[in-house]
């Protein structure tokens, strides 16, 4: 039964059923950080036999006297795991997972690791101590002897990544206490290593112990396994996860104009294969720009959110919300029109190039979210250089994001109204949706005042074109009434959100917060007060003064153009218990919307792909990786990380 990492609980599931335990460096797709290793020989076998792992400096020591590997029984239900590591080499804390065939495990006591540049996977937490002792407890054991199996893997200082370990060894366990039975040896000991055991100290029950990895490294893992074809089922289903995000949300509009832009000719067959090109182009986009990223490390997507580009596509998006009202007709030039016939399928409103490019942007501008499953391939191309699997990976995550839009582009061809006055009805609708995306997009680069004033315009002359201040004349059908009754409910909404902005707010969705908050007498800021920092170098001076004044920090990577991180900003950091338990902590922020140089550096110093990621260090002015959060993460969700990573301090 293997040990639960922090991850969500579905989400450890998955990644679990599928993990495989020992796997060749090349076969993970890693190659040895030197370009030749000299063979080890065995003339040191029997000196290591009798101490501890020297170093040797002219050669690689084979894996198992790097990290000589020995078992301690201390009581019925704990065990010590104990690795003498030779100078000059280390083992990677994240790499460390126990399991046991015939028991659970309840707890693991790790010592104190310490954070390393890695030329491999650059900042790491490693053990680079002589002695690295985990303590691993278990719940009630029921049997006599117990299965464990521990994984792990280290590298060489001078140059060298051995592959992952794993050992299997069985365990004999006693049935009374500890006090009365002197520790036993496991089978798999060679050394009489009683003299330089550490003893594991009481943790009272509220001390955590779990082995954490981050969410996006498990996933990462998951990658790292043999069977494909779960792989990548798994990654769909992470896509039709994230379809249901605000990353995704604005290409339903963008879809549904293009099908309603077709016209009454539209057949169900046409309106499936316009909507399939918009899925291919977008996951194609997504697969190059992630395949990119990861072997290049430059996040394709956060270059396409300079505030000019932002611009030029609101205002295509404006141009074709006026065309759904009628003002005008958007068409090809007649010569380019007839050469492309053939090739594109052309029919009134639009052709299939012209979807391609539209899903092409889309992914581009539209929606650059990364995401904990995104941000896992991406850690593992940069990690195996394997572009092919993870694209792959990509791809099929794409998928799984594009099949509600599919499904949606085919329905709307079908059940559409083909003529009459409904017709010019629903594209005036879509064409009040294209509006929104516009604004939607543009509120990446305006002030929370002026975005919420833009939404309040928006609804309110909705409204009124709805009829909501015309009189009903008597006999009207039921759609009229409940047309209005729509406009009535975007009419009060606009309202609300005028308010809203004259009381300082920035929710969209929630436009009652604040005056709620006042009615009950409460007194909540509304939002976090981050320290900005900028630039690497800003950072560890911040970092710095956070470590003498005996602080933990949390890091925030925020971008204007990041949906996401504005997600955070208004559902999970106004979230009282969140601020309450961020009270004693050193809060710092690095705005990327630049994306310039430094920007890129701390992305590379990081090795994270864009925005939002939140870190966190401990008082020793320590990243804890195993507590990074990428993506949106809710508040209850990001009330409990909190708490774990403060029961760690």
């Amino acid at each position: 039964m293997g040990i639960a990492f922090a991850t969500p609980p579905n989400l450890t599931d998955m990644l679990q059923s599928g993990r495989h335990g020992n796997q060749s460096l090349e076969d993970n797709g890693l190659q040895p950080l030197a370009n030749t290793i000299p063979p080890a020989t065995t003339t040191t076998a029997e000196t290591t036999a009798q101490q501890a792992p020297v170093n040797v400096e002219d050669e690689f020591l084979d894996p198992e006297k790097a990290f000589f590997l020995s078992t301690q029984v201390i009581d019925a239900q704990t065990v010590q795991v104990t690795w003498l590591v030779a100078e000059g080499y280390y083992l990677y804390e994240n790499k460390m997972q126990f399991s046991a065939d015939n028991a659970k495990i309840q707890k693991i006591i790790l010592p104190s690791s310490q954070m390393k540049d890695d030329p491999l996977f650059g900042n790491v937490q490693v053990f680079e101590q002589p002695e690295v002792v985990a303590t691993i407890i278990f719940g009630a054991v029921q049997t006599e002897t117990i299965v464990l199996t521990v994984h792990y893997q280290g590298c060489a200082s001078a140059g060298l990544c051995y592959p992952p370990m794993a050992k299997t060894i069985t365990l004999t366990m006693p049935h009374t206490n500890a006090s009365s039975v002197p520790p036993v040896s496991s089978e798999v000991s060679a050394l009489p290593i009683e003299n330089n055991l550490v003893q594991p100290a009481v943790v009272p029950a509220t001390t955590p112990a779990p082995v954490l990895i981050s969410e996006q490294d498990a996933i990462a893992q998951a990658l790292m396994q043999d069977n494909i074809f779960y792989t990548l089922l798994l990654f769909f289903g992470f896509g039709l996860l994230l379809a249901f995000t605000p990353c995704v949300f604005p290409m339903i509009p963008i879809l549904s104009s293009i099908i309603v832009g077709q016209g009454k000719q539209l057949s169900t067959y046409s309106a499936f294969s316009l909507s399939l090109v918009y899925v291919l182009s977008m996951a194609l986009t997504y697969t190059v720009a992630g395949v990119f990223a990861g072997l290049v490390g430059e996040n394709l997507q956060a270059s396409f959110q300079e505030p000019i580009v932002i611009i030029v596509f609101s205002l295509i998006f404006l141009a074709l919300a006026l065309s759904m009202f009628g003002f005008y007709n958007l068409q090809m030039p007649n010569v380019l029109q007839s050469k492309l016939t053939d090739v594109s399928n052309q029919q009134k409103g639009g052709t299939w190039i012209g979807v391609a490019i539209m899903g092409f942007l889309s992914a581009l501008i539209v929606g650059p979210c990364v995401a904990a499953p995104l941000a896992g391939i991406l850690i593992y191309i940069s990690q195996t250089k394997d572009a092919v699997f993870g694209g792959m990976a990509l791809f099929s995550l794409s998928l799984g994001m594009g099949v509600p839009l599919l499904l949606i582009g085919t329905s709307a061809g079908r059940f559409l109204p083909k003529a009459g006055l409904w017709m010019e009805t629903v594209k005036q609708v879509f064409g009040v949706l294209l509006l929104a995306v516009a604004w939607w997009l543009l509120a990446r680069l305006l002030p929370d005042f002026v975005v919420l004033m833009g939404w309040a315009t928006l609804f309110i002359v909705s409204a009124v074109y709805m009829g909501v201040l015309e009189p009903l004349q008597v006999g009207v059908s039921h759609w009229r009434r409940l047309w209005k009754g729509v406009g009535a409910v975007l009419f009060i909404y606009g309202i609300l959100l005028i308010i809203t902005a004259s009381q300082g707010g920035k929710a969209v969705l929630y436009p009652l917060q604040l005056l709620g908050n006042a009615a009950n007498g409460e007194t909540v800021k509304t939002e976090l007060t981050f320290q900005k920092v900028k630039g690497l170098e800003g950072l560890n001076q911040a970092i710095a003064r956070a470590k003498q004044a005996g602080k933990a920090v949390m890091l925030d990577f925020y971008a204007d153009w990041c949906v996401a991180c504005k997600e955070m900003e208004v559902f999970t950091f106004t979230n009282q218990q969140v601020q309450q338990q961020l009270q004693s902590f050193v809060l710092l922020q690095v705005d990327v919307t630049a994306n310039d140089e430094q920007d890129k550096a701390l992305y590379k110093h990081f090795g994270i792909f864009g925005p939002p990621a939140i870190m966190f260090y401990n008082t020793q002015g320590i990243e804890q990786i195993a507590y990074r959060v990428v993506g949106f993460t809710s508040a209850d969700k990001f009330s409990q990380h909190i708490a774990t990573f403060q029961q760690s301090l």
